[in-house]
């Protein structure tokens, strides 16, 4: 069991640190005013910033937090990721920062001297002060603890004038303090409104864009920043059965010719399914449906028409998602946010690639049924249910910073709540930032091209029919906070998110 020293309200203890319990929260602690006392090191919550602008920094992310699993931090949560340009010494290449939130049993200044070992493993050699570095690990918080010794001062001290690292650790909360520690990070914080007060002060929300400060989500060899504009998700269904176009592409020429097309229309993503996920469909096997994808994805890869695109498989099958990521897919999209595959979520996590999570009770044969459909308030649960689908997924090991959300529109939706999600973006990320913040602000997706809704609400009966209506529900959802759009007809969805993205601009700069 480890073992620390405790001074409560001291400035001098052992090794010459000072550790004090939070004053504003109770303390697992006890001690008269200058008395040591001696106690076991329980399991601690800690906050680990993360910072790397030397090498393949995303690659070095990834090793860190691998060798801090192995090595008794056992990561929780995780913050978006930022590119952020260099303070004190400017003259160096951009940094990626993040933070993540952890469980560990070692005392404060073990850990640091894990961390401090796995900065040395990763490349980390002394030079100077805030210059390059392969990966830079600091501890921001440690329990309900203060701390102050020669080598290590916690909270830490420069945590306030940094907004690359409060912007992360901003994204390790909810809006809603959701634990004793979180109420005593708030009380250790410089200004009386707590973490929030600070960020604010900084500038909070508003320095994101600007100043060097971007949020990212990486993709391939890119960093994609989703704040500047709306991305188009072209669909190609290479299924026999689908609502919309069963049938049309099942050929590889068939499908080359119509990935052609959307590519010449303007689509930034190509969705690959070979499972139709309609209602009622009939699922078939891992091994056919990689039989009806793999012969296209390996044809799409050739085109010299995809290059600076995106290739995302739909899928809910683990095998899939890792055979063709294997061959070449950027993102994985899985229907059920890995509940009809409970391998789907590790095997994610390891291929490291961008997951989208979407909501859906049940599966395609029973979406619909009445038990599904019943919501008191669609928007409120949709955000429930997706954030515990998404929080698996993070505790799998897909950090927050690689995972897209989706609230499943038309799948275990009727006319009503379908409307009600579209009206609701907003609600959706707000319901889910009482959790947390981090995942609230993930990019958002939705898909309501050609939906049977749109034919209740317009009287289309034919899906073919229904482009005019769904041109309408993309531009709702793209000036309700989409960033991502999923649609059959890519010519005519882009004119209006490109008149969306116009109009949400002209509105910032006002």
């Amino acid at each position: 069991m480890n073992i620390f020293k405790q001074l409560a309200l001291t400035k001098h203890g052992s090794r010459g640190a000072a550790i004090e319990s939070c004053r504003a929260c109770f303390s697992l602690f006890h001690s008269s005013l200058h008395t040591s006392v001696e106690v076991h090191a329980q399991e601690e919550e800690v906050v680990i910033a993360l910072g790397s602008n030397v090498g393949n920094r995303l690659h070095n992310f990834n090793e860190a937090l691998q060798l801090m699993n192995k090595s008794a931090i056992h990561i929780t949560r995780h913050a978006c990721l930022y590119e952020t340009e260099p303070a004190y010494v400017t003259d160096q290449p951009l940094f990626l920062n993040s933070a993540v939130r952890g469980i560990t049993k070692l005392g404060p200044h073990e850990l640091l001297g894990v961390l401090k070992k796995i900065e040395k493993d990763l490349g980390r050699s002394d030079g100077i002060r805030y210059g390059p570095r392969p990966i830079d690990l600091d501890i921001l918080f440690y329990g309900k603890f203060k701390i102050q010794s020669e080598i290590l001062t916690v909270p830490h001290e420069r945590i306030w004038e940094r907004p690359f690292v409060m912007a992360p650790l901003m994204d390790l909360l909810g809006s809603y303090v959701d634990s004793d520690n979180v109420a005593c990070w708030n009380a250790l914080s410089i200004h009386s409104g707590g973490l929030f007060k600070s960020w604010e002060k900084l500038g909070g929300e508003s320095l994101i864009g600007k100043d060097g400060l971007k949020r990212v989500l990486p993709i391939g060899n890119h960093l994609w920043d989703w704040s500047q504009r709306t991305s188009v998700m072209g669909i190609l269904n290479l299924t026999p059965d689908s609502f919309s176009d069963g049938g049309k592409f099942q050929s590889v020429k068939a499908a080359v010719s119509q990935v052609r097309s959307m590519v010449s229309d303007g689509a930034d993503i190509i969705d690959l399914g070979a499972q139709s996920t309609r209602p009622m469909a009939t699922r078939v096997s891992a091994e056919e449906e990689l039989d009806r994808l793999i012969p296209v994805l390996e044809a799409v890869m050739k085109m010299p028409e995809v290059e600076g695109k995106f290739l995302s498989v739909d899928t809910f099958y683990s095998e899939v998602a890792s055979e063709a990521v294997g061959k070449g897919a950027h993102i994985v999209n899985d229907v059920s946010s890995g509940q009809l595959d409970s391998k789907m979520l590790s095997v994610v996590a390891g291929l490291k690639v961008p997951y989208i999570a979407m909501h859906m009770r049940g599966d395609p044969s029973t979406m619909q049924n009445s038990e599904n459909l019943k919501y008191e308030n669609v928007c409120e649960q949709v955000a429930s249910e997706l954030y515990s689908r998404v929080r698996d997924a993070e505790l799998s090991g897909v950090p927050a910073w690689r995972i897209i959300i989706d609230p499943g529109i038309g799948f275990s939706k009727n006319t009503e709540s379908n409307l009600d999600l579209l009206n609701g973006l907003s609600n959706i990320r707000a319901e889910i930032g009482k959790r947390s913040l981090g995942l609230s602000r993930a990019p958002m997706l939705i898909g309501p091209s050609r939906k049977r809704f749109l034919g209740d609400v317009c009287g289309r009966p034919a899906a073919v029919d229904r482009d005019p209506a769904s041109v309408a529900s993309v531009t709702a959802g793209v000036l309700g906070g989409a960033n991502i759009v999923r649609v059959h007809n890519v010519r005519d969805c882009l004119d209006a998110v490109k008149l969306c993205d116009a109009m949400l601009k002209r509105r910032r700069s006002i």
